[in-house]
């Protein structure tokens, strides 16, 4: 199966990208929507995702790797929703704003832009070539 590619937010003065650097290894948790929780479920190992520093800068700032597929998320006392484990991979050169995302045709049709309160969402392969390009990577 190919590799999937992934864009997870986090507020970054609750969770941010140093903090999961601090870490070493982080569980993504809390996720409380259903089309988010698909997203979790559908993670493979060594699947990439985008960090997005959301409400505080509103930006790309770096890739991690998923490190475990999904499993029960003990911060649900229902047990219904999933986490998965992540390891930091490295901060982008440049951030990339979701005011330049939303400036370039090329990612129109992201689907953290149809879908702005989603907080785990795929990236199509194009995409993620394009915010890498707009990093300077």
């Amino acid at each position: 199966m190919a590799k999937q590619y992934w864009l997870m937010k986090s507020e970054p003065d609750v969770y941010s990208y140093d903090d999961l650097v601090a870490e070493g290894e982080g569980r993504w948790d809390g996720v409380r929507n259903h089309s988010a929780a698909i997203n979790l479920r559908s993670m493979k190992l060594g699947d990439e995702a985008f960090f997005y520093h959301s409400n505080i800068g509103l930006e790309i700032v770096a890739i991690m790797t998923i490190s475990q597929e999904y499993f029960i998320d003990p911060t649900d006392e229902k047990a219904r929703f999933v986490a998965v484990k992540v390891k930091p991979s490295r901060k982008l050169k440049q951030p990339v704003t979701l005011k330049a995302i939303k400036a370039n045709p090329k990612l129109a049709e992201m689907e953290m832009l149809r879908q702005s309160r989603l907080s785990v969402a795929p990236v199509r392969p194009a995409e993620w070539k394009e915010i890498l390009k707009m990093a300077g990577e």
